[in-house]
């Protein structure tokens, strides 16, 4: 493969992991708190977070630009989340949102000279 190619898809797995791990760290809390699950749930959250901590660690660097790819790609993981784990049915606004942040956050990570060197 490429090594190019491996960089891109290691890094928007990266965002993924990432974009999971977030919201797993919220969507726990929601649970206890607005859905009275059991409080043991506070520690799934603790150690979702203290991952995601880690692996904004593992990011190519700490900038503007990197967390703007990110959010494309937290957003599209966050639809997903919708679709898949809440069960809700995706409007055409929504797939069209979706797409144009990826969209987006391809832009960035591609661009030369950009993320991906």
């Amino acid at each position: 493969m490429d090594i190019q190619l491996n960089k891109v898809i290691t890094t928007c797995l990266l965002f993924l992991v990432t974009a999971v791990m977030e919201i797993l760290g919220c969507y726990f809390p929601y649970l206890i708190l607005n859905q009275g699950k059991s409080h043991w749930l506070w520690l799934p959250t603790a150690l979702a977070l203290a991952v995601f901590v880690w692996l904004l660690t593992l990011h190519p660097a700490a900038s503007g630009r990197i967390y703007a790819a990110y959010g494309g790609i937290y957003i599209f993981t966050a639809l997903m989340w919708l679709r898949f784990v809440d069960h809700v049915t995706l409007t055409r606004w929504d797939m069209l949102g979706g797409l144009v942040v990826i969209l987006g956050a391809m832009l960035i990570i591609l661009q030369p000279q950009g993320l991906i060197r």
